[in-house]
């Protein structure tokens, strides 16, 4: 084995588990795309308040959501129509308060966000650990039921989660026992259920409580708020559906407030007001939810990233972080299958250049530029020029050959003719001059043989850095040309046959003849 081999295999394997170590981690928990063009899931929801005002002061309050379990917000705007707003933060809830001096006739206010779904699902809700709750105190016979009902619950639990689904179950029986029957007593609504649940935990000195959200899974206009149960383990907080049982927050259930406070409070109007909700499913770019989970985990990699340039820059960058890999295929064609070319970078830049040309028309006009280029390279070598004035002047017959192709090419209606300008002159010019040099020293069978190899791996370079897959992978994830230079490391180290030597050796495989 040669010297520092392992040296080059260490650093070539950490260079590539890097890469695929970022990429994985960006396309599973980030969710950026390994497609082009992906869209996403996401859902508008709107909340409407209509106010009956009367020529008076009016002040309004609407819980809305803070940072709900489960789901990223993206955007939200708020149409308010004259009042003035406001948003306040108090440690676990948030709400806007609108305000005017005078509003007559119907008023309606709107609040909107934009949600996709977070990158890992939340089980639990931010926020303190809560005491326990004073000891109850019940009127009778209530008192008396509740107790019953709680030493019954407490015997075949074993825990907070399993005795609150024990004591859901044992108050949703169709066929109630009498303690039940009295505890329904009075109960009109589901949300009156939720608290009266919340009444019968406390005294069993459970933490508890409730939030209210929608389900955002299909999309309607009207929407109605539900109730979830919500009690604290000691640990964390545990969901349950208050008429199921049914442990854990569902996935499309958006949280929208908690806790004791209202949904909406107005001052100044005689009515109550009207609120009401609707939910619309909607396409997103998938690169820009990405980029709000990014914010939402605290990733850095996203924030830091291409993603955060302006667009024209990442524009730039879409064609720059194509030439590494234009880059290696050369180092294939060169040192695996044995291609030759006039240098290493010239077929790659011709390739870039090939990007506005189109390959056909960039084929086309290549071969023209450098045979008239060739013609004249010959003949000024009968003036026996020094080295460097005869690459000066190779270079400014390329630059007059360029120009006359383009004005032969407007006039006659040939608009891809125009593009010859695109091309590197001052590479040009080296490969007319090495070309030349070649022919003489070689004979014309080796120059053509170069020239069409450049020619190859400068259409095969154009084919790889001008596709779309490739090229939304390494902008999205630049962390994958780690992989491509630990693969050109290995690939530096190869001393083996070339594919195309085989063809030359090929007689030595033959068993020798009899």
């Amino acid at each position: 084995m040669r010297r520092g081999s392992w040296h080059v295999q260490i650093l070539a394997f950490v260079l590539m588990a890097t890469g695929l170590g970022l990429c994985w981690y960006k396309s599973a928990y980030l969710r950026l795309p390994l497609q082009p063009g992906e869209d996403t899931e996401t859902w508008m929801v709107q909340a409407r308040v209509t106010l009956d005002a009367r020529s008076r002061p009016i002040k309004a309050s609407l819980a809305i959501p803070l940072n709900p379990a489960g789901f990223v917000v993206l955007d939200e705007d708020f149409i308010s129509g004259g009042f003035g707003l406001a948003v306040e933060t108090d440690h676990d809830r948030r709400r806007a308060s609108w305000a005017v001096r005078r509003a007559d006739g119907k008023k309606t206010l709107y609040y909107r966000l934009s949600l996709a779904k977070a990158a890992f699902t939340a089980t639990t809700v931010p926020g303190a650990v809560p005491t326990y709750p004073p000891k109850a105190t019940y009127d009778e016979p209530y008192g008396s039921a509740v107790r019953a009902l709680l030493a019954g619950v407490r015997q075949e639990s074993a825990d907070v989660a399993t005795f609150t689904r024990e004591l859901l179950l044992r108050l949703n029986m169709s066929t109630g026992d009498e303690n039940v029957e009295l505890i329904r007593e009075g109960v009109d609504n589901p949300t009156d259920w939720v608290h009266r649940i919340v009444d019968i935990l406390q005294g069993a000195r459970i933490p508890s409580r409730v939030v209210y959200g929608l389900r955002v899974g299909t999309p309607r206009n009207d929407t109605p708020i539900e109730s979830l149960l919500l009690v604290h383990n000691g640990t964390e907080w545990l969901y349950f559906n208050p008429t199921t049982g049914e442990r854990g927050l569902p996935e499309d259930f958006l949280i929208w407030h908690e806790g004791d406070t209202p949904l909406v409070t107005v001052d100044g109007i005689d009515r109550a007001p009207e609120v009401s909700f609707s939910v619309t499913q909607t396409q997103r770019d998938v690169i820009q939810v990405a980029r709000k989970r990014a914010d939402h985990l605290g990733s850095v990699l996203v924030r830091f990233s291409l993603l955060s340039l302006p667009v024209n820059l990442q524009n730039v960058y879409r064609v720059l972080l194509m030439v590494p890999l234009g880059a290696f295929l050369v180092v294939v064609l060169r040192n695996i299958v044995g291609l030759k070319t006039f240098g290493t970078f010239m077929p790659i830049l011709i390739a870039l250049a090939f990007r506005e040309t189109q390959l056909l028309w960039g084929i086309v006009l290549f071969v023209l530029l450098v045979s008239l280029g060739l013609l004249f390279r010959f003949y000024l070598e009968r003036l026996r020029l020094l080295l460097v004035p005869r690459l000066a002047a190779v270079l400014t017959i390329v630059v007059l050959l360029m120009a006359v192709v383009s004005v032969i090419s407007a006039e006659t209606g040939m608009q891809r003719g125009l593009s010859i300008a695109l091309f590197p002159m001052v590479i040009l010019a080296m490969t007319i001059e090495r070309m030349s040099i070649i022919w003489e020293e070689h004979g014309a069978g080796e120059s053509i043989k170069q020239g069409v190899g450049s020619l190859v791996i400068a259409s095969l370079g154009y084919l790889v850095m001008t596709n779309e897959r490739l090229q939304h992978l390494v902008f999205v994830f630049p962390e994958l040309l780690l992989v491509v230079l630990g693969l050109m490391l290995l690939l530096g180290r190869y001393t083996g046959y070339r594919l195309s030597e085989l063809r030359r050796f090929r007689a030595a495989a033959q068993p020798p003849p009899t």
